[in-house]
């Protein structure tokens, strides 16, 4: 073994790779118990397949537990580094093994959307004839990069990005494995800033551990080795909730300079889009409401365009409803009486649902009075029926929605306003008294 195939000159993620199924992290979606590919590979039925996904989600790895759990002769193959001349060697060898020994060969291509089209045809004869089991890697979509005839003799699976606590998972591994000290927070850090490249997470932990003072790494130490990559952003602390108040309080406020800005800030300092589209959405019901109905499907959209396309497109799909959503016309009503009526059902009794509006689905219950005298409102004229109550007697009345006079809910108010006008009428054409006494 020559002194750079030493154990001790490979890198930490190298010396951490899992050495079975069971210790992978993450990619539960085609890993998990039952799943097709974990099947296959248990009972050593595999196929061609491309692993696409992310830096540091574990292609590379995956494809050497396949080889060892199925009892596979692996041969390695970087797109990177090689051409047509190392693809023939490497099926040289393949049948060479396939002579000798009765191990199949499992044949790995990393990056392999790297290989032109030509360079990609040179795999097709050989899996055909069972020569070679195929697994290419990239990091790159399939269907743009790779040849048909390729992609139609192998299985694709999408890899994810490893989660938060996946990845803060690989990194207590490797604290363990360094005997090092960590603060709990400082691993959330680093992994959030890892954005779900188990790789990257762990060369961090190793450089910084060079800084370690009796094997404990603080935070100092993190920032001096992330430089100006490292942000004073902690999704669990104070400055996290601030900014997402000031961005939240900004859009309420209708500046959308000033919403723009605090978006950027905690983009900046590494919050995952997805969150603030989340809260983008909140933003558009409870601060926006019926007065602009379209900028919750705005929102919607850009949440969307953002799980869809990643960043950057979809980073900007989210700019593009903050600065909508701090321009539209601003209304809480449906918020507040939400929250009434949220109250009402709370503290009132389990009260029961007036007969006029039960449901009747047998003949016993229709005996019993259920659904007797409900009025069909689309067979009146508006679809509304004057004077009808569609609320337990004890709260007959309640008022919880007060649209305001702003954007849409301006017509909705009008709307309200004439129905109420019609049941008062109803009220006192029946009883000779408002609906309101």
């Amino acid at each position: 073994m020559s002194l750079f195939e030493s154990q001790n000159f490979q890198p930490l993620a190298a010396r951490l790779r899992p050495s079975s199924l069971d210790e992978f992290v993450g990619q539960a979606h085609i890993l998990g118990e039952g799943k097709p590919l974990r099947k296959a590979i248990e009972t050593s039925a595999l196929h061609s397949m491309i692993l696409w996904g992310p830096p540091g989600t574990g292609k590379t790895t995956l494809a050497r537990l396949i080889s060892q759990r199925c009892d596979f002769h692996l041969e390695s193959v970087s797109a990177v580094l090689s051409g047509v001349k190392d693809i023939r060697e490497a099926i040289v060898r393949a049948k060479e093994y396939q002579r000798v020994s009765t191990q199949k060969t499992l044949l790995f291509v990393d990056e392999v959307h790297r290989f032109n089209k030509s360079q990609q045809d040179a795999f097709l004869p050989h899996v055909e004839d069972g020569t070679v089991v195929f697994i290419g890697a990239t990091t790159e979509n399939p269907s743009f990069e790779l040849n048909n005839a390729l992609l139609s003799r192998a299985r694709v699976y999408k890899l994810q990005s490893l989660s938060e606590p996946d990845i803060e998972a690989v990194l207590k591994r490797g604290v363990e494995y360094l005997e090092l000290t960590i603060d709990a927070r400082l691993i959330t850090v680093l992994a959030k800033f890892a954005d779900g490249d188990a790789r990257r997470a762990l060369n961090i932990l190793e450089i910084t551990s060079d800084l370690a003072v009796d094997g404990e790494i603080t935070e100092p130490m993190i920032q001096e080795v992330m430089g100006s990559d490292f942000r004073r952003f902690d999704k669990g602390g104070d400055i996290f909730y601030e900014q997402i108040s000031a961005l939240h309080k900004a859009v309420r406020g209708s500046s959308p300079d000033a919403a723009l800005y605090w978006y950027a800030r905690m983009l900046d300092g590494g919050c995952d889009p997805i969150y603030i589209a989340r809260r983008v959405v909140r933003m558009a019901s409870e601060d926006i409401g019926n007065a602009d109905p379209r900028g919750l499907q705005l929102a919607l959209n850009a949440w969307e365009v953002q799980e869809r396309l990643g960043s950057p497109e979809g980073e900007l799909a989210i700019a593009q409803a903050i600065v909508y959503l701090a321009s539209a016309a601003k209304s809480n009503a449906v918020y507040e009486a939400f929250n009434d009526a949220t109250q009402d059902a709370a503290t009132s009794a389990s009260l029961e649902v007036p007969m006029h509006i039960r449901n009747a689905p047998t003949s016993m219950m229709q005996k019993m009075g259920y659904g007797k005298d409900y009025q069909y409102a689309h067979s009146y004229d508006g679809a509304f029926v004057p004077g009808e109550s569609y609320f337990p007697e004890q709260l007959s009345g309640r008022e919880y929605y007060q649209p305001v006079d702003r954007g849409l809910e301006k017509q909705i108010a009008e709307k309200l306003n004439y129905l109420k006008q019609l049941n008062q009428e109803s009220a006192f054409q029946r009883y000779g008294k408002s609906a309101d006494d």
